[in-house]
């Protein structure tokens, strides 16, 4: 198998005295659709706050399309090609869509066909006739939408996608997932954080579950859901909730 595009090496990250991740070893490779889950305070967020230059780790390494960033800034990670969206999306309420997207192409990647680029991906996430109209307006589905828009725009190599379908209706999650599913297709890799397990089993072609800040499953979907510490560590408190 050729070189993975992201390697997360023995990190570790501690808040105080209280270790949040760590030591954790992980691989993405090109293409790939990896989906994270865990309980809350698993260290999923911490894991994808290390993973794109959020939070620099106190111990290991983040190697991303074979050059250590370790050390280097969210925007210079971004500019190499991992992109991250939010689970809660933040638009410039002030601008349009077309010109939300059209930000971080001049700070990430200015281009001469900045705005072919930015209707482009506004049509692929199925956007582009709300183009000219502000932010403020859209509805939740559509603020997911632009939120992806805005991380694809750059061109990614790998996208991260933080509870993308957090608060939507089944058939928006369908919606949002068949655009994951063809940014996949298109040879861009793909990490899922997401509660809505079913949405993840989907979507996923691996998934790596996340306790106390460690890995203890990795695995095909199947595999990790038959899992007996899983069930134990992440269903069950699923279906206590």
């Amino acid at each position: 198998m050729s070189e993975p595009i992201l390697a997360v090496t023995g990190v570790e990250q501690r808040f105080g005295p209280f270790r949040a991740l760590g030591p954790v070893d992980l691989v993405l490779h090109r293409g790939e659709r990896l989906g994270i889950i865990g309980p809350n305070g698993s260290g999923k967020t911490t894991l994808i706050n290390c993973i794109s230059g959020t939070l620099r780790p106190q111990q290991g390494r983040v190697v991303f399309d074979g050059v250590d960033v370790t050390d280097a800034p969210p925007h210079r990670r971004a500019r190499m090609g991992l992109s991250r969206s939010f689970q809660i999306p933040k638009p410039f309420t002030g601008m349009t869509v077309l010109e939300n997207l059209l930000v971080p192409i001049d700070q990430i990647c200015p281009s001469g066909d900045a705005e072919d680029r930015a209707f482009a991906v506004l049509e692929s996430v199925g956007l582009l006739r709300r183009a000219d109209h502000e932010a403020a307006g859209l509805s939740q589905l559509e603020l997911r939408k632009l939120e992806l828009a805005r991380a694809l725009v750059v061109q990614p190599k790998v996208l991260v996608a933080d509870e993308a379908m957090a608060g939507l209706s089944e058939g928006e999650i369908d919606d949002v997932l068949a655009i994951l599913t063809h940014l996949s297709a298109t040879g861009i890799a793909v990490i899922m954080i997401e509660h809505i397990m079913h949405a993840v089993m989907r979507f996923s072609t691996r998934i790596v579950c996340l306790e106390t800040g460690r890995v203890i499953a990795d695995a095909a979907p199947e595999a990790v859901a038959a899992d007996p510490l899983v069930q134990k560590v992440y269903f069950g408190e699923q279906t206590r909730h």
